[in-house]
């Protein structure tokens, strides 16, 4: 099962987490497989390419108390830190040129110097259940946001002496568990948040409000899919030139739809692209290439998916789609991921099964 995706910023890379505690890294242009990062015994739970100044380094974390860097170029683990006995690690974050590594866990948000990787502070008096998010704010390199299990959103200050008493800037109550969240905005003021029962609320950080909460979204979103329903939401697309913003749904059989978000009049309109025919199971990772659905820089390419049945889908835009209108991706490649046998298949796709290739 594929549980998270991430990319390099030059796309010469990305990596994928798999259920079985194993990294594998893949080129996004071709698929073709590079290789595998192991070390971890339990869960992987995120992953990350470092900033700019590093980017052949790779890190996870997982349910086994760690967080490991890895050289890619090498695909040999260079760094770990441990959390301490009974931890988990569900979340990690870079701060901006303050060289702090911070980790979600449960109920507890630990900070490290990266560059010795000594535990420069614990923050346990804010959280009481797991801890599943954890984000520098973009461009406020002291900011830290937490969102945890309890419902709570929690901004601190990471500068100087880090404690609860003296650097919990503000608390946000969700009032249900969070399982994501994320910035947008042209200054990264606003704030999306996904809980685990499928409801999506957008915060203004700064000034500690909700602007908007959207407690029925799924069944918002199903109302307007006229040929289909969500079962689950995946993610959040924002575009950074507009600040328009879409919440990424998906169907038990495998049916993925970006639909619109006006969270200024509280409105969630049908989906501006679907992807189908790609997966036979529940997605759980997108990888967009694309800034808005149907556009596509990337010669031609609108993003990566995977999901529970093991599946590595490439989407391919349809260079004539209309972006003001609902768009299907006409072509996908989908490389199923065998441990033994390490093939894959390309699959041409449009509205009917055109044919299959597979190379061992």
């Amino acid at each position: 099962m594929i549980t998270s995706f991430k990319s390099l910023p030059n796309w010469s890379a990305m990596a994928v987490s798999l259920s079985n505690n194993l990294v594998k890294l893949y080129s996004p242009e071709t698929g073709q497989y590079i290789g595998e990062c192991r070390g971890h015994d339990s869960t992987i739970n995120e992953i990350s390419f470092s900033d700019s100044s590093s980017p052949h380094l790779l890190l996870s974390c997982s349910s086994d108390a760690t967080i490991r860097a890895w050289d890619t170029r090498i695909l040999q683990q260079v760094s770990l830190i441990n959390a301490g006995p009974s931890q988990e690690v569900f979340s990690f974050a870079f701060g901006e040129g303050n060289n702090l590594i911070a980790g979600g866990c449960k109920a507890q948000i630990l900070l490290w110097d990266w560059r010795n990787r000594k535990q420069v502070a614990c923050l346990e008096e804010s959280h009481v259940e797991d801890v599943t998010q954890v984000r520098f704010v973009p461009g406020s390199q002291n900011k830290l946001l937490s969102a945890s299990v309890d419902g709570l959103m929690c901004l601190f200050d990471t500068s100087g002496d880090i404690n609860d008493d003296d650097h919990l800037y503000s608390v946000m109550n969700v009032g249900t568990s969070i399982g994501k969240i994320g910035f947008f905005g042209q200054d990264y003021e606003k704030l999306w948040c996904l809980t685990h029962i499928e409801t999506l609320s957008v915060w203004d950080w700064k000034e500690e409000k909700v602007e908007a909460d959207f407690q029925e979204a799924r069944s918002l979103t199903s109302e307007s899919w006229v040929q289909d329903h969500v079962d689950y939401f995946i993610d959040c697309h924002c575009s950074a030139e507009d600040d328009r913003l879409w919440v990424i749904g998906g169907t038990n059989a495998g049916t993925i739809a970006y639909f619109p978000v006006n969270y200024k009049g509280r409105v969630m309109s049908s989906p501006e692209a679907i992807l189908e025919g790609g997966h036979s199971g529940i997605v759980r990772s997108i990888l967009p290439t694309a800034g808005l659905p149907g556009q596509s820089p990337n010669n031609g390419m609108f993003g990566w998916t995977g999901g529970e049945d093991g599946r590595l889908c490439c989407w391919l835009s349809d260079e004539t789609s209309n972006v003001n209108h609902a768009w299907i991706s006409s072509t996908l490649t989908v490389k199923p991921l065998h441990e033994e046998l390490q093939a894959y298949q390309t699959i041409l796709q449009s509205s009917k099964y055109k044919g299959c290739k597979e190379q061992v």
